[in-house]
């Protein structure tokens, strides 16, 4: 390995100084428990999106391209080099858009911070209160590296674009590298990160490849790995203000925890659709019509969700996932139990397709001037009795409408109803309560390996030798 690079200075200088001296008795106790939250939602999301088809792709990719390793594949008893395995493992959390988000960063931090910090704190021996300190830590540079762009000059708002910040910031900690070094792979990992501009222009959003978060959370173990090797990355990277705001990139850094403002999500899709489906959902509690009444729907929201490819007979999941008028209908029709997850099945409900039919956007210039701060939406539904309208700023989920650890343990065992969970909710256990156990994350990681947890729907390919 080559001697320590020279000390830098700027802001990604700056950030790296600061994730590294931040004291964990510095960081708020709440911030500790929403680090337990996460990893519960990172877990039932990649459980749950195990048997989808891109996630098993992606465990096979994992070992064929990568060479050998020691880090374990989730659901497999198959291992790989440290960023396959990574990637592997994010493809599983995000793939059927259930993991968490975060508004300021209009995105999803934990499918790729949260099993690459798990699995560095299982090889190392660290205790989960040492874990909890390094997601911390890659939840408050991710989400201040996403957040201090422009948005209304991006052409996509795929979080792959930063999320290897995050993993880059955690991993670095668990280390106990130098600043020098962090400097330098943070810098690496956003010249390097997923372009993802196509999924900004492209009407094809029902592939697997989404918003790059997979990718993004190998390129971040990459960057580190090179940095640590003596590579090199344009230290000025956020010193630009046509691309990053560097004063909103450092300002109350160790006041306000980013990690508390992490929201989870009860449905599997897109995060703009929550707000209209909740406003549904709460019209026809509270009006009790039945939802063969509805006779159209139309939905104010903010641009950005219009963007959408929003197909009203999606013919993936994952298309799905990115319609407002299918999830809307789907909701209606099915009850909130079939997004949680929403399967394969409901894709050719010709109810659901006719509904979705009648489902119009628009956008409210009140929902537009809030977001990203909110993912509102407004909704007017008319039926053969009269119209009523309801409006959500704040889904559920958000921290101002709380999903609880209750709520998110329900969710893990929801989700994945029908699949054996005792082995992993007691690892779980364990790494939840037992702060100063240094083998609880080791303990988390073999039980996730176990194949038990996916649920086949098409016969696994074996991968190569």
């Amino acid at each position: 390995m080559n001697s320590t690079p020279a000390r830098s200075s700027g802001t990604l200088a700056e950030l790296a100084d600061f994730a590294l001296g931040w004291c964990e008795d510095a960081m708020p106790g709440e911030a500790f428990a929403r680090a337990g939250d996460v990893v519960v939602d990172c877990i039932a999301s990649a459980i749950c999106g195990a048997g989808d088809p891109g996630a098993r792709a992606a465990r096979l990719a994992a070992t064929r391209g990568f060479g050998a390793g020691e880090d374990p594949i989730w659901f497999t008893h198959q291992t790989a080099p440290s960023a396959a395995a990574l990637m592997a493992n994010a493809a599983a959390a995000s793939i059927l858009d259930l993991d968490d988000g975060h508004r300021a960063a209009a995105g999803h931090p934990g499918a790729a911070i949260v099993p690459a910090v798990l699995a560095e704190a299982a090889r190392l021996g660290a205790a989960p209160r040492e874990a909890a300190a390094a997601i911390i830590t890659g939840y408050e540079i991710a989400v201040r590296m996403a957040a201090a762009r422009d948005f209304s000059r991006l052409d996509t708002m795929s979080s792959g674009r930063w999320t290897h910040f995050g993993v880059v910031a955690a991993l670095a900690r668990l280390r106990g590298l130098s600043p020098e070094i962090l400097t330098q792979a943070l810098a690496i990992a956003g010249i390097h990160g997923p372009n993802q501009s196509a999924s900004g222009y492209s009407k094809v959003m029902g592939s697997h490849t989404k918003e790059g978060i997979p990718w993004s959370a190998l390129n971040g173990v990459l960057a580190l790995d090179l940095a640590e090797s003596g590579y090199s990355g344009p230290v000025d990277l956020v010193d630009h203000p046509d691309y990053y705001d560097a004063g909103a990139l450092i300002a109350g850094l160790g006041r306000e925890t980013r990690i508390l403002g992490t929201y989870f999500k009860p449905y599997s899709c897109c995060r703009w659709a929550h707000a209209p489906i909740d406003a549904l959902l709460d019209l026809m509690r509270d009006h009790a019509f039945p939802p063969e009444a509805i006779t159209r729907i139309e939905v104010a929201t903010f641009a950005r969700a219009l963007g959408l490819a929003n197909a009203p007979a999606p013919k993936t999941l994952q298309a799905a996932q990115y319609s407002l008028p299918f999830t809307i209908a789907l909701a209606g029709l099915r009850g909130s139990e079939a997004l949680m997850p929403m399967r394969e099945a409901s894709l050719a409900d010709s109810a659901v397709i006719a509904l979705a039919g009648r489902v119009t956007l628009r956008i409210d210039p009140d929902r537009e001037a809030a977001f990203p701060r909110e993912a509102g939406a407004s909704i007017m539904v008319e039926t053969r009795d009269g119209r009523f309208t309801a409006c959500v700023t704040q889904p559920r989920g958000e921290p101002a409408n709380p999903m609880t650890r209750h709520d998110l343990m329900d969710k893990l065992v929801t989700v994945n109803r029908g699949k054996s969970l005792d082995g992993l909710l007691a690892a779980l256990g364990r790494y939840l309560e037992k702060a100063g156990d240094a083998g609880a994350p080791a303990g988390l990681i073999t039980a996730l390996a176990d194949p038990a947890l996916v649920v086949p729907l098409l016969a696994e390919a074996q991968p190569v030798s």
